[in-house]
């Protein structure tokens, strides 16, 4: 087997079709706090809150209802941060899957759903929590 290059810096990007593409793009800016990086054209936009790539495309085709990705997560820095998201979500009449639940591992977590009906996992998680990145420039 070759040898690796190095060590993976962890999962900075998704990009994932939605079939309602502006209430998706509203609900990742006004309800989780994302900004626009960059908008490539009407059918598809990036995201990010500064250390991360969310890119989200206009679905053309029906999709089969399957779920290919489970979910994916966006890490917060505390257990009471967790709670306070938890609890502005409730708020926001988000769908939420479940309560805040303590992992095996140290951490903690709650699902959540977004317009297009993908699972978002908010997680506190302490082996990667607190670790803050800089912005790119013009973000």
């Amino acid at each position: 087997m070759p040898n690796r290059p190095g060590r993976l810096n962890g999962l900075r990007h998704v990009a994932i079709l939605v079939p309602n593409l502006e209430a998706c793009e509203r609900f990742y800016v006004d309800v989780l706090g994302m900004q626009v990086l960059n908008r490539a054209n009407e059918d598809l936009v990036y995201l990010t809150c500064g250390n991360d790539n969310l890119s989200l495309g206009r679905a053309f085709a029906p999709s089969s209802g399957v779920q290919v990705v489970d979910h994916y997560g966006f890490v917060v820095d505390s257990l009471d941060e967790l709670h306070a998201w938890y609890a502005y979500f409730k708020e926001c009449g988000v769908t939420l899957l479940d309560r805040p639940f303590a992992h095996g591992d140290g951490a903690h977590s709650f699902h959540l759903l977004d317009p297009a009906g993908n699972k978002i996992q908010p997680i506190y998680h302490p082996a990667i929590s607190g670790q803050r990145f800089s912005a790119p420039q013009g973000v």
